[in-house]
C-alpha cells in the first residue's frame, strides 16, 4: 500500500530518513518495519513560531510492500540528423534549449546558433571580468551557453504555472544530472557550481540525436523574402536557412533589438525594474528569519521577499541569493551592471538581493529629456515614440554606473543608511563582489525618482524584518537587467511575430518569461506551435 501523508518535523529530524520512516510509522500505527521506504512530494520551511522552526514534508509512503525509486518521466529525444524540418534557434538559454529538446521529440532538427561559447570556455571569461576588469563582448555572464541563469544561480523558482508544465521541466533537469529534490522543495535550486554540467548535458544529448550546436555564431541579419522569414547570416557571414526561426536570445541582446529596429521589424518599449543589489552578512538574515541568534548546520540559509508601495511606486526584492555572491553582469566594455548568484550548498557568509524599483515609459522619457546619457544614432525616431527608449535608458545608467564606480568595474556603493541619509560612507563593510565597491554617493547614479524611492523602501522593508535596515548592508549600483526593457511581439495564436511569418520571438528577451522555468516552458510551447504548423 502506498499512502500519502503530511509530517511536521524539526529541521535536525527532516535531515535523517530513519527518523522521518518513525514518524510516518507512528502517524499510521504501524511498525517500523512495515514502511519500506518513501517519497517526498512537498518540502517547505515554517518559521512563523518565534519559538521552533518547523519543516513541512508531504511524503507517499510504501507500506508492507516493496520500496520502488520515485519514476522521473524522461523525455525521449528522435534521431533528426535526416529530418525534412528544421528549425534555427537563436540563443542556448533555458528557452532555446528547451525548445530544441521539444523540437527532438518532434522529430523536428533543432540548428542552435550561440553567440557565446560553450559553458566552460565561459569561465576564463568570467574570470577575466571579475580580477582583471576586461569583458568579452559576446561571453559573460549574461551571454554563452545556458543563458544568464548558468552562472547567476539556477533558480527554479516560478509563478508561471500557467505558461505551461512546471513538473516536466523540473523532471527534464532531474533527466540531465539535477538532484530529485528539486522536485518538491519550495524554492528550487540547483547553484551556480553544478548547473553547467547540467547544461553540458543536454547539449550532448542534442548533438547525439542529430541537432547541431554551434558556438560563436552571432546573428547579425534575417533573411526576408515577402514578410516571411527564410533564414540569417552570422557575423561571420553563414547563412542557415530554415523553415522557422526562434529568437531567444535574452534579456540583454540589444543587438538584436537594434537589428529589428532597423529592419523596421515591429517591437515595443516594455517596462522592467531598476535599482541596487543590497548585501547583508547572512547571519543578520538568519536572525531575523528564523529568530534565532545562530541558525545551525540542520537549516539553510535564510532567504526573504519584500515588497512595497512608496507613493504608488513598486519597489521589491528580486533575485534573492542567500549564501550568495555579487557578480559583475556586463556586456559592454563601460557600463556596469551587477547580478546574485549562489553554489548549490549557498554558503557563502553574505545575502544580496536586487531591490528595484519599476520604470514606465514616462519616467525613461522624462529623464532622458533631461540628461541624455546614452549614444545616439542617426535617424532615430524621438524618445516618446521610439521602441528603443527604455533600453537606452537602462543602457545610460549602467554608463554612469561604471563612470562613477571610477573604471575595472568597481562599483558605486554606500552602507545601508548611509545611503538613506544621503551620507557618503566613510568605510564600506566586507563584502562578496570581487572587482572592488568605491564609497560614492549613489544619487550620482540613479534618477531621483529610483533614489528616493529605494530610500523610502529600505526604511520601510526595516519595520517589516528588524535587522535588515542596518549600516552593517551595503547598497552596490546599478541592478538593471531584471527583465528585458523591449517586448518582441507575436500573436497569441500562432505564437509567430504579427508582421514577420516564420520568426517565433520566445523566452525573457522577447519579453514572455521571467527566469529559468518560465523560459523553457515558453520554449517548450513556441517549439509545440511550431511542430503543429512546420511539422504537417
Amino acid at each position: 500500500m502506498i499512502k500519502q501523508l503530511s509530517l511536521k518535523l524539526k529541521p535536525a529530524e527532516a535531515l535523517d530518513d530513519t527518523i522521518i520512516k518513525d514518524y510516518i510509522a507512528q502517524s499510521l500505527a504501524k511498525p517500523s518495519d512495515a514502511i519500506t521506504g518513501f517519497h517526498t512530494l512537498k518540502q517547505s520551511i515554517d518559521a512563523r513560531s518565534r519559538q521552533q522552526v518547523w519543516i513541512n514534508i508531504t511524503v507517499n509512503a510504501f507500506i508492507d510492500e516493496p520500496f520502488a525509486q520515485r519514476n522521473i518521466n524522461r523525455v525521449q529525444l528522435k534521431e533528426v540528423t535526416n529530418a525534412s524540418k528544421k528549425v534555427i534557434i537563436i540563443g542556448a538559454g533555458p528557452a532555446g534549449l528547451f525548445a530544441a529538446l521539444k523540437l527532438m521529440e518532434l522529430g523536428i532538427q533543432p540548428i542552435i546558433l550561440e553567440r557565446g561559447k560553450d559553458v566552460r570556455a565561459r569561465r576564463r571569461d568570467l574570470a577575466a571580468l571579475n580580477k582583471e576588469g576586461i569583458v568579452n563582448p559576446e561571453s559573460n555572464y549574461c551571454f554563452g551557453e545556458g543563458g544568464a541563469g548558468t552562472y547567476s544561480d539556477g533558480k527554479l523558482y516560478t509563478r508561471s504555472n500557467k505558461r505551461g508544465d512546471i513538473n516536466r521541466i523540473l523532471n527534464l533537469f532531474v533527466q540531465f544530472g539535477a538532484e530529485e529534490k528539486i522536485l518538491y522543495q519550495a524554492h528550487p535550486h540547483i547553484g551556480t557550481n553544478k548547473l553547467p554540467q547540467i547544461i553540458t548535458a543536454m547539449r550532448e544529448a542534442i548533438i547525439g540525436h542529430g541537432g547541431q550546436f554551434l558556438f560563436e555564431q552571432k546573428v547579425t541579419d534575417f533573411i526576408v523574402d515577402n514578410k516571411v522569414l527564410k533564414g540569417v547570416v552570422t557575423q561571420a557571414r553563414h547563412r542557415f536557412m530554415a523553415d522557422a526561426v526562434i529568437l531567444a536570445t535574452g534579456h540583454s541582446a540589444r543587438d538584436i533589438f537594434e537589428l529589428l529596429y532597423a529592419k523596421n521589424i515591429l517591437i515595443e518599449a516594455k517596462p522592467f525594474a531598476l535599482g541596487v543589489r543590497i548585501e547583508h552578512p547572512q547571519q543578520i538574515i538568519d536572525s531575523i528569519q528564523y529568530h534565532c541568534v545562530t541558525r545551525g548546520d540542520a537549516l539553510p540559509p535564510s532567504s526573504y521577499s519584500l515588497v512595497e508601495q512608496v507613493n504608488g511606486r513598486g519597489v521589491f526584492s528580486f533575485c534573492m541569493c542567500p549564501g550568495g555572491i555579487i557578480a559583475p553582469a556586463a556586456t559592454n566594455p563601460n557600463e556596469l551592471v551587477v547580478n546574485g548568484w549562489s553554489p548549490s550548498k549557498r554558503n557563502n557568509p553574505y545575502a544580496n538581493s536586487g531591490m528595484v524599483v519599476s520604470v514606465e515609459l514616462e519616467d525613461a522619457i522624462k529623464t532622458l529629456s533631461t540628461v541624455d546619457r546614452r549614444p545616439t544614432t542617426n535617424n532615430e525616431q524621438p524618445v516618446t515614440s521610439n521602441p528603443l527608449t527604455l533600453m537606452h535608458f537602462q543602457q545610460g545608467i549602467e554608463a554612469q554606473a561604471y563612470a562613477v564606480g571610477g573604471g575595472k568595474f568597481v562599483a558605486p556603493a554606500q552602507r545601508m543608511v548611509d545611503f538613506c541619509n544621503n551620507i557618503v560612507s566613510s568605510s564600506l563593510p566586507d563584502n562578496s563582489y570581487l572587482p572592488g565597491l568605491n564609497a560614492v554617493s549613489i544619487a550620482d547614479v540613479l534618477p531621483p525618482f529610483i533614489n528616493k524611492t529605494l530610500q523610502e523602501g529600505f526604511k520601510a522593508f526595516g519595520k517589516k524584518m528588524k535587522g535588515y535596515y542596518t549600516n552593517e548592508a551595503v547598497v552596490v549600483a546599478t541592478e538593471s537587467r531584471t527583465s528585458s526593457p523591449v517586448r518582441i511581439p507575436r500573436d497569441a495564436t500562432t505564437l509567430q511575430h504579427p508582421q514577420i511569418a516564420n520568426l517565433y520571438p520566445c523566452g525573457e528577451g522577447a519579453g514572455y518569461a521571467g527566469g529559468i522555468v518560465s523560459a523553457a516552458m515558453d520554449g517548450e510551447r513556441v517549439a509545440a506551435m511550431i511542430g503543429e504548423i512546420v511539422g504537417k
